[in-house]
Order: C-alpha cells, then structure tokens, then sequence
C-alpha cells in the first residue's frame, strides 16, 4: 500500500471523524441552553455547579425545623435531583475541563447534601413518635406505621404495651420484620427500617482524570494550539491595522484615489476577516478532537494497581455492587409522648434529639442469662426493579472503618420468587445487597446492527441473559432483556436516556456490562491495546448506519495489537435472514479482509483472494460495498455516531468477550 494512497484514506477519514467534535460542540451548546432556562425560570431551585447558591439552599434548610416525615419526603425529591445532577457534571464533563477545585466543590456538596438530607429524616422520625401513643393500633396496643414514596420507604413499630410475648413485628400487608428478643420486648424502644433507594452510605466514586504523561502530552498539544490560534488571529489584526493605517494615510495624501483605495481596503479586511474566522474556527475544532480522542482513550485504560489490600470480610466495592438501595435499622429510645391537657398537645423535647439503643449493651454483668442478647432475625424484601443473577449477599456498614463487611451476619436466607432475604443480625445499623459487579462479564457474544436511519440495536449474549439496547441520536434505550429464553420486564423498558444517565440507569438495575479501569483483575479477558480498540470502535460507529458487526472467535486467537469481528452491509431487515459475513482484522493503522471464515478450522491472518490491505475500516468496507451504503454512513448524523461510540467504548466488547 503506498504511502501517497495511506495518506488520501487517512485524511478522508480524518474529515469523517470531525463528527466526534461536533458533537461535544453541540452537547456544549445544550448544556449552556439547560444553564440558561434554568436560570430563567427562577424556580428556587439552585444551580448545582455554583457554589454560593449550594450554600444558601443547604443553609435555608437547616434553618427550617419541625418537618414532618411526609414534608422530608417532598423536599428529598428536590435534594436528590441536585444530588444525581452534580454526580452527572462529574461524569458528563470531558477529564480536561475539570479542574480539581471543582471536584472538590461538587463533591463536597454532594456529601453535605446527603448528610443533611440522613438528618432531616431523622428528626421527621422523631417528631412521628412522639405521637406515637394516638396513632397506636387497636388491636396490638403498638404504634405501627409505613410511609411509601418512589425514593424512600419507611417501617417504624413502637414499642408501647411492652408485651414479653409479642416477639413477632411484622408490618401489615408485608412479609417485612422482625424476630426481637424478650429483652426489646418489654423495652421503651420503637425500630425503624429506612429503606432508601439509593446509596448514600458507601464512599463516593473517585472521579476518572488521564494519567499524569497522558495528561501532560494532551494539555501541551491543546495548549500549543490554543497559542497557534492566539498568533494566527492577532497577526491578522495587526494586518488589518496597518491596512486601515496605509489606508488612511494615502487618503490624505491623494484624495483623488480616496473611492478606489477605500473598496481596496473594504475587500482586504473582509477576506481577512473570512479568513481568520476560518483559522480560528478550525484550530477549535482539532483542539476539541483532540481533546474527545483523550477522553475516549481514558474509557479503554486499565489501572496498573489493584485497589488497595482488603482484610478479611471487607467488601471491595470494585469487585462487587451495591444494588436495590440501603436498608437503615435502627433501635431507638422512644421519646416523651404527647399529652393532652385541656385541649393542648403538651409535650417534653428532649435537647438531644432522637436516640439510639444499644443492642447488644456494652456491659451486660447485670444479666444472668448467657443467651440473653442474641442475633436479631430480619426479614427485607428486594426492590422490584434490581435483578439478582444468583442468591444477594447481604452486607452491613462498619461506621468506624467507612466500609461494608460480611461477618456480624448469620442465618441468610433468600426466596427469589417472593423477593424476600431473611438473615440475623449481631448489632442493628445501616445493612445492603451486593452482588458480583462481574457477573455478566465475559460476554459471550454480541452484535450491533442497524435499525432504522439514523438507529441501531446491540444486542450482548452473557451467560445469564441477553440486553438488547436501542441507540438513536444522542439517546440510548433499553429494548428488552432475556433470562433463561423467557423475556423479562424492566421499568427502564421504552425509556430513553442520553448515554451516562442510561448506563448508571442499568448498573442500578443489577444489569452491568460496563466494565472499569479495574475490572481486567477480576475478570478473565481478551485484552486489547487501547488505542487499538478505541480506533475500532470510533470506525465501527461511523459504519454502523449501514453495516452490522458482530462477535468473531477469532479475536480471541489474535494478538492483543489486532481485533478481529464480522461485518456485513445491512440495509434493510431482508439481510438479517441470509448473513453473508466477512471477518475483518484491523490493527488501529492496517485494515484487512481474512481468507478464514467464522466456521473454519484454524486461524490464519492470509489476506482474502482480491483484496487488498487499507489503512482504515471505512475503506476496506467500501471495497465490497454499495453506493447507498458508503452515502448512508456519510450522512449520519454526528450524535447519533459520537453515542453509538461512547456504548462501544463503555461495553469494551472486543476487549470483555
């Protein structure tokens, strides 16, 4: 392949690829337009990304007492939303436009968010036992209530007849409660089960930012151009300057030429003008394609060092998933009831506010018996909308070392049909489910194919299940899920999401298939060059308009430099019935089309018979392609590619099957 040929294929494909920036442009410009209705609608809601305005939100809450738990629940809607939208600034925003400050600005409100929000409840909890002697129940003497809303459900039993026989706590119309001890039952307490559906408890993610070469070789580069951009628009000004100087000059000197130099100079400033408009506009663009090409590459990185060494039942969070939210239990002294007196509510608040009970006590020489603090029996039911592969584990917060374990535990029991997890527990405080965060990992196959124009479905195989997940413009959906060959229904189904929101969307689900920098230590894979595989996959998804691509078993048997997969042209559903399939292999800088077929024997990188090698993807296609589909793949639209790589790059398909 010559050189002057490598070139022509290397700059039309650069041409190409220019939709990668002008979709960040246009993500850029949708952000600023969100900023800017926000603003307009002058809704009370501060703007996450501007600190004074977090401080006056969370300092006007903390002022506001007395808040019933139904009112907490109102306002946490509020709280929430600034919390997911800050957590999306984090991700969303490329690793160079973050400076450390502002992720120290945004995690820091996120944290005072979510301690402030913990502590609301607790105070709503407080003021609804207080009451708890006028909403006891008729039969049980005992105040039981429950509080359900899409984000937070609550279960509080108190305590109030002190019955030793009634050991049982089962809250009505639920399998949900508890087995306590004689000890609790002829106590002053009230338990309370928080369920929250989100984690707010485990440490907050460590935000991706490129290695320091990685880094240092980007930031350089773009700051390079941003200095050729500076140079190239202040020497056209200083051009036009001395034009308009010359100008003015031989005006005063021979007004007889003053119409013919001032068309001149008219003509001059404006092609100028053009023309520095032209530099500077595309000096912005390379700085952003490099700036994305960066941002893609850090997606494909594995880290170098494992996380840090966990003792004995530690839970390493990159090995496993919190999944369904956190389950708070809690013992708490019952607090002064209210009283009426002539046609008052008198009550005793205590300084101290709600407190806890200690279950098992610190000292327990007074108590005769052995056995008298044993394990609490739980009974919790999963949320609906997180899937389980195998049996969850279940998990408790250790407070003091800031993370979860799996001893103080005994007893699990799960029944999947009925979605409920039994299990003791030594000491009551904040417990969850996890599961492995690999378990669909490697996939088995894949596939992507187009839809529609403009519309593609990827399908990944793992030994579970099948997702299957639509891609259109700047959105992602999920179509349908597969367990076992039955189809399962998910809340997520039919609703579609810009990439980020989707992808966090599935691995709350319990549906992950996207690995992370760590991943490659816990699982068995086929790892490829990154850079390698980020080039595959930006040129699969300038492809993917008009060709389906698929899983090879070759790839495997490749070298880590090279990728090898299916691909066929797909123009309409006609193709799917008779796939006529040829095998690729491509090395990032040399593209080639396989002598092999998927169902041959052994594998061998001889070129097919009449063809020929290319420095790209997009050139060997359109050797065996139709004009249709070469002019489909030119007029895609430049979201709808830029998402189309940003799943590839978030499965890792050539890499994790």
């Amino acid at each position: 392949m010559d050189l002057e040929r490598r070139n022509e294929e290397l700059e039309e494909l650069y041409l190409l690829e220019r939709c990668f920036p002008e979709a960040e442009k246009l993500k850029h410009e949708t952000k600023l337009l969100s900023q800017w209705k926000h603003y307009i609608q002058c809704d009370g809601s501060p703007d996450p990304s501007v600190a004074q305005e977090m401080n006056t939100f969370i300092s006007l809450w903390k002022e506001k007492t007395n808040e019933t738990f139904e009112e907490v629940i109102e306002k946490s809607k509020v709280v929430l939303n600034l919390i997911e939208k800050l957590k999306f600034i984090l991700l969303e925003t490329p690793p160079c436009d973050l400076q450390d400050k502002n992720i120290i600005q945004y995690q820091e409100s996120i944290l005072q968010l979510q301690d402030l929000l913990h502590l609301k409840f607790g105070v709503a909890t407080e003021i609804l036992l207080r009451q708890a002697s006028t909403l006891a129940d008729l039969d049980s003497g005992n105040m039981e209530k429950v509080i359900k809303d899409e984000n937070v459900t609550l279960y509080v039993w108190a305590n109030l007849k002190k019955n030793p026989r009634h050991r049982s706590v089962r809250f009505s119309e639920t399998q949900i409660g508890f087995e306590i001890p004689r000890i609790l039952a002829t106590s002053d307490i009230a338990i309370r089960l928080l369920h929250t559906h989100y984690d707010h408890v485990s440490a907050l993610h460590p935000v991706s930012t490129p290695s320091k070469e990685h880094t240092s070789a980007v930031t350089e580069l773009v700051k390079d151009d941003v200095k050729n951009v500076e140079k190239a628009i202040s020497k056209e000004v200083e051009e036009e300057s001395k034009q308009q100087e010359r100008g003015s000059h031989l005006i005063q000197e021979e007004e007889i030429k003053v119409e013919e130099e001032q068309g001149d100079i008219e003509v001059k400033m404006s092609s100028a003008e053009e023309e520095s408009e032209a530099i500077k506009c595309e000096r912005e663009m390379k700085v952003l394609s490099e700036t994305v090409s960066a941002a893609q590459l850090l997606l494909v990185e594995n880290s170098s060092e494992k996380p840090d060494f966990f003792e004995d039942n530690v839970v390493d969070l990159c090995q496993f998933t919190t999944l369904g939210g956190v389950y708070h239990l809690d013992i708490l002294e019952l607090p002064p009831q209210c009283k009426p007196v002539k046609g008052w509510m008198i009550v005793e608040i205590l300084k101290e506010g709600l407190q806890k009970y200690t279950y098992p006590p610190e000292t327990t020489e007074e108590f005769e018996t052995e056995n008298a603090f044993p394990p609490i029996e739980v009974t919790l039911e999963v949320h609906e909308n997180v899937i389980f592969f195998e049996d969850p584990v279940v998990v408790r917060w250790d407070a003091e070392g800031k993370h979860w374990r799996t001893d103080g535990i005994s007893n699990v029991s799960y029944k999947p049909k009925e979605r409920l997890v039994t299990f003791s527990l030594d000491t009551f405080g904040p417990v969850t489910l996890i599961q492995d965060a690999h378990i669909n990992m490697p996939y088995q196959s894949w596939e992507l194919r187009p839809l529609d124009v403009n519309k593609v479905l990827l399908t990944v195989t793992t030994v579970f299940t099948e997702i299957q997940i639509q891609i259109k413009e700047n959105l992602c959906m999920l179509s349908s899920i597969k367990l076992k060959d039955k189809k399962h229904i998910s809340i997520l189904e039919g609703t579609w999401m810009t990439p980020i929101p989707f992808i966090i969307a599935l691995k709350e689900a319990g549906l992950n298939i996207f690995p992370t920098r760590h991943s490659h230590f816990y699982v068995i894979i086929n790892n490829k060059v990154p850079l390698v595989e980020v080039k595959a996959y930006r040129q699969m998804a300038l492809l993917s308009s008009a060709f389906a691509f698929g899983w090879s078993k070759w790839n495997l048997l490749c070298n880590s430099t090279k990728v090898v997969f299916k691909v066929r042209e797909h123009l309409t559903e006609e193709c799917t019935e008779n796939p006529n399939w040829a095998l690729l292999m491509f090395s990032g800088d040399r593209a080639q089309r396989l002598k092999i077929k998927e169902e041959s024997e052994a594998f061998s990188e001889a070129l097919k018979e009449e063809t020929e090698f290319h420095s790209t993807l997009y050139h060997m296609v359109k050797d065996f392609s139709s004009e249709e589909a070469m002019e489909k793949v030119r007029s895609s639209n430049c979201q709808f590619v830029n998402s189309v790589c940003h799943m590839l790059l978030s499965t890792r398909l050539l890499s994790y099957s």
